[in-house]
């Protein structure tokens, strides 16, 4: 005798059927937002390497405190660019994290419930 009536496999089937339509879900959306992520930090990347040209070619053109300034703010968008890319990173391991979790559970479905 099995340990789960009729009823109860055909609950634990829809059960499936909807978390793993919602993780499918969640996959799909953390997918979409790592690609934008990605082209965005892309497109902007050469941004602070510009920046800090117009700053070497500004120095000798300022006073010290506006070179200074410059010089402060330039360090200010490369802190901005590290956190960027680690954004970047954290959204790819998320992703990744979220792919191994969903085999997981259709392979835990698959294995201990036998309801495919």
């Amino acid at each position: 005798m099995g340990i789960f009536t009729r009823n109860d496999k055909k609950v634990l089937q829809e059960f499936i059927i909807k978390s793993e339509h919602n993780y499918h879900d969640i996959e799909k959306e953390i997918d979409e937002f790592l690609v934008d992520l990605q082209s965005e930090y892309e497109e902007n990347s050469s941004v602070v390497n510009e920046f800090n040209e117009l700053v070497n070619e500004l120095r000798e053109k300022l006073p010290p405190t506006d070179t200074k300034r410059l010089l402060d703010f330039s360090n200010r968008l490369l802190r901005v660019r590290r956190c960027a890319r680690k954004g970047v990173e954290a959204l790819r391991e998320l992703s990744r994290d979220q792919h191994k979790l969903t085999k997981e559970i259709h392979r835990d479905y698959d294995e201990y419930l036998h309801l495919r």
